[in-house]
């Protein structure tokens, strides 16, 4: 049936388009406070009483106006029933096209908001360089910290991200150039591309290479105490096909999305190589060249030059319909440490 302005309207069908917090949801809940991955932090739609109250066109004009904002943020406008304003006489929505779209907009929110655009990578929040060159590995913990718990989904929730960036910054060669392993590792690199942790899984930005351990599926409302790993890739060509690596780990202060407001992320650059070398025939193996070497191989050929992680927020904005937006509150770098092989 369509409702006309000013008719009679039990209370609670109106509320649960509104304020249900069990599927189908109410706006307030996904787009509201909500909890788990539903929720924006907008504000509350008011909810009516009375057991059998008429609904003005002025609230149903609030409740569609929410919906709109919401879509543009989620990018859902072209799923959405089109509606202008109402007014007394004009026929409200059908029942039925207010809870598909409601039903729309709860899914794109409970997945992240992937399709959303109105976000921006942030300044690095924490930025660290291996001590020095090296040839064992490198391994990095940023801490990231919200002011709540609401905050930290809803920053997620809107298509928040953090995303990890990795790095060689410096050349392995005594003099700061290029050395034979730094190629490799660049390429490695180069096949992860940038990290990008959502609320419900993580997302790769380039290919290649073997992937030795897929958890791309895994997102923040996953994590444990303890590290999860979201992506492990090991190369599979050139002079050190197997031995070269590189890690990416998540864990937060509680297991439950509901509670926790600390992520901590960890990354390992490795190369499994070992030794000492004794001559340029021991070329892959690790260490410097400490005997027989010649004017034509540097002391440090078989080093990495130095190597960066470096962790930024990918921030929910305003310029797509939400009214506010939740962030980052403190950072901190755990642990930034740099092991050669003896």
């Amino acid at each position: 049936m369509a409702y006309q302005a000013g008719d009679t309207i039990l209370d609670d069908e109106y509320n649960t388009f509104v304020n249900s917090s069990s599927s189908p949801f109410g706006y307030n809940h996904f787009a509201g406070t909500g909890s788990g991955v539903y929720g924006l932090g907008q504000t509350h739609i008011a909810t009516v009483t009375g057991g059998a109250t008429t609904i003005t066109a002025s609230q149903w004009n609030t409740l569609f106006t929410g919906i709109d904002n919401i879509a543009n943020h989620t990018n859902d406008t072209g799923s959405m029933t089109t509606r202008t304003s109402v007014s007394a006489g004009d026929t409200i929505a059908i029942k039925a096209a207010v809870a598909a779209d409601l039903a729309t907009l709860a899914a794109s929110v409970a997945a992240g908001c992937p399709n959303a655009t109105a976000v921006s990578e942030g300044a690095a929040l924490q930025t660290s360089n291996s001590a020095t060159r090296w040839a064992g590995s490198h391994t990095v913990e940023h801490s990231i910290t919200f002011a709540n718990n609401n905050d930290l989904r809803h920053f997620f929730n809107a298509g928040g991200l953090l995303r990890i960036k990795t790095s060689r910054v410096t050349g392995g060669h005594s003099d700061g150039s290029v050395s034979g392993k730094d190629g490799s590792m660049d390429q490695l690199l180069a096949a992860v591309g940038d990290i990008d942790i959502g609320s419900v899984s993580t997302a790769r930005g380039a290919s290649g290479e073997t992937t030795t351990t897929n958890g791309l599926t895994n997102g923040i409302s996953d994590l444990t105490t303890s590290y999860v790993t979201l992506l492990h890739v090991t190369q599979d060509d050139g002079s050190y096909s197997g031995n070269m690596s590189i890690k990416f780990e998540a864990k937060a202060d509680t297991s439950d999305y509901d509670t926790m407001t600390v992520v901590t992320v960890k990354v390992t650059l490795d190369d499994a190589e070992s030794g000492v070398l004794e001559s340029n025939s021991d070329a892959q193996s690790d260490g410097e060249y400490t005997d027989g070497n010649t004017d034509t191989v540097d002391q440090y050929d078989n080093f990495i030059g130095q190597t960066r992680v470096a962790t930024h927020p990918v921030n929910p904005t305003t310029g797509e319909g939400l009214s506010s937006v939740a962030s980052v509150n403190t950072s901190g770098e755990v642990s930034n440490t740099t092991v050669n092989a003896d």
